[in-house]
This record gives C-alpha cells, sequence and structure tokens, in this order.
C-alpha cells in the first residue's frame, strides 16, 4: 500500500513539472492541431508582405517576410522597364543597399537569374528600422528605388506578433509578371487633369485645295499620252510631259486664226481706248463711258492671253507638262481622245497638306467656333491621330450648312505625315475649353453587356475588376465619373489578357516563390 502511494506523489510531480508560460519567448509553440513543436512552422504563421514600387522608368515587385536578426531573408526581386509596353529587365544588374540609422552596406548586386527576376538575399545583425535601396543598371538607362522603414525583429516571435493583425487578402485576380512581360502590357495611373468637352461626330479627309493642280486643255485636238505610266496613283515630277494635242484638219477650229483674230480685237480696242481718255479729259464722253471702253480693251488682252501660244507647242500642237510634283488623283481622259479647248484632263496632288472635315450637329451651332483641337481615326483602326501632333490648324467653322447635309461643316489643315488617303470617312472627337477631370486612357475600358469597367492593379501581380461609369472622350482618353479613385493604377493595356486568364475558372500557377 505504501508502495501504491509513493508511486501516485511521483505521477503528480511529474505531471506538474509539465507546466510552462506560454508567453515566455524561449517557450514552446503549437502547430495547428495543437501538438508541442520546437519552433513554427513558418510557411503558416509568417506572412508575405508584397511591395509593388514605381518610378518614370521602372516598376519593382518584390514579396518579402518580416526581417528577423540573424534569419536569412531571401527575396525574388521582379524588375520591369516601363514604356509604351512594359518590359522584363533581361539585362545590367540590381544592387541591393542596406540603410539604418548608423550604416549603409552594398550586400550584394546580382544579375536576373531569370528574364526580368534577380535573387537578393540578406541577413540583418541587429534590430531596428532599415531602408531597401535597389539600384538599377541597364545597357539604356539607370534608375533607383527605395522601400523605407522597414522593421527589423529580435526574433521570429515578435514578427509573428506584428503581424497578427493584419487582415485577410481579398480574393483578386492573379496575373503574373511572366504572363504581363509576354504580351503588350501596360498600366497607369487614374490622373485629375484638364480635359476638354467633346463631341464625337463623322468626318472626312479631303485633299487640301493649295496642294492640288487641275491640268487643261488649251487648244481642240486629239491627244496622245506622253508616258506609259498615266494611271491613277504614279508619281510625276514637276515638268515631266503628260501629253502632246495635234490641232489637226478633223478639229473645228484653227489655233492660228483664233490667236490672229484676238491681236486684231486687242489693237482696236487700244486705240478706242486711247481716243475716249482724250476724249473724257474734254469732257465730251462721260466716265462712265470711258470706263467702259478700258473694259473692252482689257477683255481684249486677256482674250489673246488664253489663246496664245506657248513655248511648249506651235500653232497646231500642244505639249502639256505637269505643273507640280506629286501623284496623279485622277485621269479623266483616254489615250486618242478629242479633247476640247478648256477641258480637265487629270488632277495631280502633292498631298503634303489634307483637310479634315467634321460634320457637327446643328444643336452645336451657338459653341462652335470653340472647337479648336479635333482627335481622329478611322473607323476599322485604333490608331488615334491629333490635329496637335499633325501641325493641325482651325481653318473654318461652318456657319450655314452644306447643300444637301443637315450638319455645319469644321475644317482643319493637317499635315499628310501617317500617308492619309483623301476621301476618307474618318470618326471624329472635337474639342473645346477644358476643366479638371479624372481621366484614363480609353484602352482601359472593357464594355460587357453595356457596363464599363476596367482592371485596377492593386499590387504587381493581384488585379480588381471594377465596374466604371464613364463621360466624354475624346478618343484617347476616356472621362470617369465613378468607380475609380485618383492615384489608382490602371491596366491600359493588356486588359483583356487579363480577362481571358481569370475567365478560365483557375488561378495561374506561379512558376516561382516570393
Amino acid at each position: 500500500m505504501k508502495k501504491l502511494i509513493v508511486a501516485f506523489i511521483a505521477a503528480l510531480t511529474i505531471i506538474s513539472g509539465c507546466k510552462h508560460n506560454h508567453n515566455d519567448s524561449k517557450g514552446h509553440y503549437h502547430d495547428k492541431d495543437g501538438n508541442h513543436i520546437s519552433s513554427p512552422i513558418e510557411e503558416d504563421v509568417l506572412k508575405m508582405s508584397k511591395f509593388t514600387l514605381y518610378t518614370n522608368r521602372s516598376e519593382l515587385f518584390m514579396g518579402s517576410e518580416p526581417f528577423v536578426v540573424g534569419r536569412e531573408n531571401q527575396m525574388l526581386v521582379h524588375m520591369t522597364s516601363i514604356g509604351e509596353v512594359f518590359k522584363a529587365i533581361t539585362d545590367g544588374t540590381v544592387s541591393l543597399i542596406v540603410k539604418s540609422n548608423s550604416d549603409s552596406i552594398l550586400v550584394k548586386s546580382v544579375s536576373p537569374y531569370r528574364p526580368g527576376i534577380f535573387k537578393l538575399s540578406f541577413t540583418p545583425a541587429k534590430t531596428g528600422v532599415i531602408d531597401l535601396i535597389f539600384k538599377i543598371k541597364t545597357a539604356s538607362y539607370e534608375d533607383r528605388i527605395t522601400i523605407d522603414k522597414l522593421q527589423v525583429f529580435q526574433d521570429v516571435k515578435s514578427a509573428i506578433e506584428s503581424q497578427a493583425n493584419n487582415k485577410k487578402e481579398a480574393e483578386n485576380i492573379a496575373y503574373l509578371k511572366e504572363q504581363a512581360w509576354n504580351v503588350e502590357f501596360a498600366s497607369t495611373v487614374a490622373k485629375v487633369q484638364p480635359f476638354a468637352e467633346v463631341i464625337r461626330t463623322s468626318g472626312q479627309i479631303i485633299p487640301s485645295p493649295n496642294d492640288e493642280a487641275t491640268v487643261s486643255a488649251q487648244i481642240n485636238g486629239l491627244i496622245s499620252y506622253a508616258t506609259k505610266n498615266l494611271i491613277p496613283g504614279s508619281n510625276i515630277k514637276a515638268g515631266c510631259i503628260l501629253f502632246t494635242i495635234k490641232n489637226n484638219e478633223i478639229t473645228k477650229t484653227n489655233l492660228s486664226t483664233a490667236v490672229q483674230q484676238a491681236e486684231q480685237d486687242v489693237e482696236t480696242a487700244r486705240a478706242q481706248f486711247t481716243r475716249a481718255g482724250e476724249l473724257v479729259k474734254d469732257k465730251i464722253i462721260s466716265e462712265k463711258e470711258f470706263l467702259e471702253t478700258k473694259l473692252r480693251y482689257e477683255n481684249a488682252q486677256s482674250q489673246l492671253s488664253r489663246v496664245s501660244v506657248s513655248k511648249k507647242f506651235n500653232q497646231t500642237k500642244q505639249t502639256i507638262v505637269s505643273p507640280i510634283s506629286g501623284f496623279i488623283k485622277n485621269l479623266q481622259i483616254e489615250n486618242g481622245q478629242f479633247v476640247q479647248e478648256g477641258q480637265s484632263l487629270l488632277t495631280i496632288s502633292k498631298s503634303n497638306r489634307l483637310l479634315l472635315r467634321a460634320d457637327v450637329s446643328q444643336k452645336y451651332f451657338p459653341k462652335i467656333h470653340t472647337f479648336n483641337v479635333a482627335n481622329f481615326k478611322y473607323n476599322d483602326n485604333s490608331t488615334v491621330f491629333s490635329t496637335r501632333t499633325l501641325n493641325g490648324k482651325l481653318i473654318s467653322s461652318g456657319k450655314s450648312t452644306v447643300a444637301g447635309s443637315a450638319f455645319l461643316p469644321v475644317y482643319f489643315k493637317v499635315d499628310n505625315k501617317a500617308e492619309f488617303i483623301p476621301g476618307s470617312i474618318v470618326e471624329v472627337f472635337l474639342q473645346s475649353g477644358s476643366a479638371p477631370k479624372l481621366i484614363i486612357p480609353y484602352s482601359a475600358i472593357l464594355e460587357e453587356m453595356g457596363t464599363f469597367y476596367v482592371y485596377v492593379q492593386l499590387d504587381g501581380e493581384a488585379f480588381e475588376k471594377r465596374q466604371v461609369k464613364i463621360g466624354a472622350t475624346d478618343g484617347i482618353h476616356v472621362e470617369i465619373l465613378s468607380g475609380l479613385r485618383e492615384g489608382e493604377r490602371v491596366v491600359s493595356k493588356g486588359a483583356y489578357q487579363i480577362k481571358l486568364s481569370s475567365a478560365s475558372g483557375s488561378l495561374p500557377t506561379h512558376s516561382h516563390e516570393h
């Protein structure tokens, strides 16, 4: 019996010896099932912090655990070069400088171990606050990005406690950097900036009158082509011989006779004008009669000039040359055709300057004079052109409608830098006075069943589909009325690829660890 009592007391002593303080920094830890473990299962308790920072040239995206003294922190840094399209940085180096209040240490300078991804590691030696300074050096530029005010903890337990109140991340759309780098991808910040009132309408590109020349016949006769390349679209140089016209026996008028008659008419009119000048001095004839005599003399001179033979042809033959360099816009006669004096033969266009005509509804007549800038694009093309970049100038605002149309014309003269085709129908965005508006690129907008939305970039690889209400657009930018805040970043190129990725029903699998 005494042996049983001794054994019972010994057992109680052993049990009481298992008591411990869970708050002791050197105490035990538990797994999710309550079992004792010597250290925490770090992948379950240490939460990853994500960093996404931008400069005008670069984007840095990185995931990192909290920094703990004596604990190596391995970081995969995703570096993107920012431009018209965002692309992985595939050359050069990224250096990591760790800066604290007391010192600054160059940790490492590395080349990408995969395109756009740089492996960096750092083991803190003491607690405190540090800044991570990333220096990017490529073949084309250098940049610098800083993640500041990061805490270094004494131990893992302290780091875990600092994360205790962190909320769970919302379920977002994942789109990896490797995916974005392989397509035309770009993002931009929603900004409040001056934005003009816009009228969206149709229009047409038409030739500028000063850049075209119409070649006409100066005598009656049979026409012959002087070159084999007289077809619409052919390039022609100034002075190039185009046609010859023969005034032979089949013509109904004789050029030499016409010239002779015109010279006689000029002599007669000159004599009458000279005599009238003497008579009006003596007030024998009225001033009105004198002016009529003068007008007959001037008309006779014009007639002689019109029928005079140029140096390029004789009385029975005319040689026609191109007055300007350009291309044949249209050809109105055939080889061997009989033509009459004054008949149009062809039109040559330099096409250096063109006219953009916008057709504006009559309801905008009171403010039509305020529209001084226009963007335009072909209906089947996403490229938008602007009168600002084409040396454009407003030359006329319609005061009345065009015959057969209910619209008022507004004309801009622009440079033909993009090889526009005269006669083309275009979509026009007329702009007037501006006011501050929240705007984003129009390319960021997607539509579903009449509802507009954008993809908001939350971090380097997380996106949120957001419904927005849009206002006016100038073809390049669009006004956002609701659904987006200033400073939020939206996908401006590649939004449709994100839509396809999210529609697959599963998130993409990471090909790397953060």
